[in-house]
């Protein structure tokens, strides 16, 4: 069968030497056109989330300026959320279909015209929208996912995962050291126009240097049958349609709990009207979805591939760190800007103190997890890093009432998150058909932001319903023990996260196998 790619751009990029085809013999060295790839593909991660880290201080600037509520506010974050959750295995399924450097730079184009309209804003409204054009770019990241592995040697896959999902790290350690700074001396527009020059720099480097295998697929009006797990070989057949009623569906379900979240976070009656309706609508569009996707030509998420007995668990997994990370930076400022006896009565340059050893060690040992997986294999090094974030959440709960305290314990979490991060999507990369690698990562990253959507709301709920009164003191403040309330959650969590592990290592074959 035909290579898909036009003949005129077999020959691109000379200048970098094209890696292996599939049929080649492995090779267990990184290539410099490897390292190239992860460096450009990295850097459009570390961009994205500078410029996200360093828009969370203007939050009460936006509020002030559009004289808006907090519960309005909080959408500035969550139709980022839900518009990336939506668009990703959407994204990833054209990847598979049209190409994956084609669909990066279409929608790097959306991002760079999102962030710009963000620095135009002069209401929330058009905020918010720009907004959801810039949530677009976050599946950009599976698909990215997707070619550095085609680049890289299975054997050595996990270094360029642990590389990659550093940029989350280091995008929020540039941001932190760098936002507060812009904010104060030119005014938050300014962090998105910061982000418009570097983004489009990147898109013309893409362009050029990125190069992309493509596999060969036979198209058909209507697929032969789903994605079989067990088959890795080339000739896969699937369909160019689009689930666009499944992406509606799904769009509806995950804005419904969102706001039925964002209700039980604000509200001071748990039930109301509004709550049900939502839940409702939310049910009822679920339900919708499933039996729209399991009778799609062309799904959205295929059932079969995402409930396979490996890729399971390991999705439930990194949705679950997800949710305990982002719980954690939802809390984390509440209680050090609180004042005592219910905070640690600190600052914002206290909140990025303590929050930066966790920003920090993730970059150093997101990376490094990478080495330790491609030398010990998956299932080891995440078993111990689940038991690393056991140890840390535990501690979290039982030491918070110091700054030192806190940051110790956020450093010893961050190293375990690493390990299972990245070891957690290696599973799930070398049990995913190539063919598919792009719908079933973009599947994970659809589950880890419904999990980081989650985390947040889980502790505003708890904080909003835990509230004391201060004596000289206006306004109430979530009390100790909702924090200690929060931390059991996610230490309950990472007990289960354990679990999963245990469950992955039973159900592979030869663990030692899998590097």
């Amino acid at each position: 069968m035909k290579d898909r790619r036009p003949e005129k751009n077999k020959h691109k990029n000379k200048n970098i030497s094209k890696p292996s085809s599939p049929s080649s013999e492995p090779s267990s060295k990184i290539s410099m056109s490897a390292w190239i790839t992860l460096g450009i593909l990295g850097s459009s991660l570390l961009i994205t989330m500078y410029g996200e880290t360093m828009l969370l201080p203007a939050i009460p600037d936006i509020i002030r300026e559009f004289n808006i509520t907090y519960n309005t506010s909080s959408w500035i974050l969550t139709s980022y959320l839900i518009a990336g959750a939506v668009m990703t295995p959407i994204a990833g399924k054209l990847s598979d279909v049209y190409g994956r450097k084609k669909m990066i730079l279409i929608i790097m184009s959306i991002y760079i015209v999102g962030i710009f309209l963000g620095g135009l804003s002069t209401n929330i409204s058009i905020l918010i929208i720009s907004r959801v054009v810039q949530g677009i770019g976050v599946s950009m990241f599976p698909i990215a996912f997707g070619i550095i592995r085609d680049q890289f040697p299975q054997e050595k896959l996990a270094i360029g995962v642990g590389i990659f999902s550093s940029m989350f790290a280091a995008g929020s350690v540039v941001g932190l050291a760098v936002g507060a700074s812009i904010i104060q001396n030119f005014g938050w527009r300014t962090t998105f126009f910061s982000i418009v020059p570097l983004a489009i720099i990147l898109w013309f480097v893409i362009r050029k240097f990125i190069y992309d295998i493509q596999y060969p697929i036979q198209f058909l009006e209507k697929d032969s049958g789903p994605a079989q797990v067990n088959n890795n070989g080339p000739n896969l057949k699937v369909s160019r349609t689009i689930d666009i009623k499944g992406a509606i569906a799904l769009a509806v379900t995950i804005t419904s709990f969102l706001i039925v979240l964002s209700y039980l976070e604000t509200s001071s009656a748990i039930i109301s009207i509004q709550t049900i309706s939502f839940l409702v609508v939310g049910i009822i569009s679920f339900i919708l979805f499933v039996i729209i996707e399991k009778t799609s030509e062309s799904p959205l998420i295929d059932f079969k591939l995402i409930s396979n007995k490996i890729i399971l668990p390991a999705n439930i997994l990194l949705l679950i760190t997800f949710l305990t990370m982002f719980t954690v930076y939802q809390t984390i400022p509440v209680l050090v800007r609180s004042p005592s006896p219910s905070g640690l009565s600190g600052d914002a340059i206290a909140t990025a103190n303590i929050q930066l050893p966790f920003m920090i060690v993730f970059l150093v040992f997101a990376p490094s997890s990478g080495f330790i997986i491609s030398k010990l294999g998956n299932v080891k090094p995440t078993t111990v890093g689940s038991i690393i974030s056991i140890i840390g959440f535990f501690s979290l709960l039982i030491y918070h009432s110091t700054d030192l305290s806190v940051a110790t314990t956020l450093a010893i979490i961050a190293t375990g998150l690493s390990l299972t991060q990245v070891g957690g999507f290696n599973i799930i990369l070398e049990h995913t058909p190539r063919q598919f690698s792009g719908i079933s990562l973009g599947m994970t990253v659809l589950l880890n932001l419904i999990g980081g959507a989650i985390g947040p709301a889980i502790a505003g709920i708890v904080m909003q319903t835990n509230r004391i009164f201060i004596k000289g003191i206006n306004g109430s403040f979530p009390s100790f023990e909702s924090y200690n309330m929060i931390f059991l959650t996610t230490a309950l969590l990472s007990l289960v996260s354990v679990v999963l592990v245990l469950i992955i290592k039973k159900r592979i074959p030869n663990p030692k196998l899998v590097t």
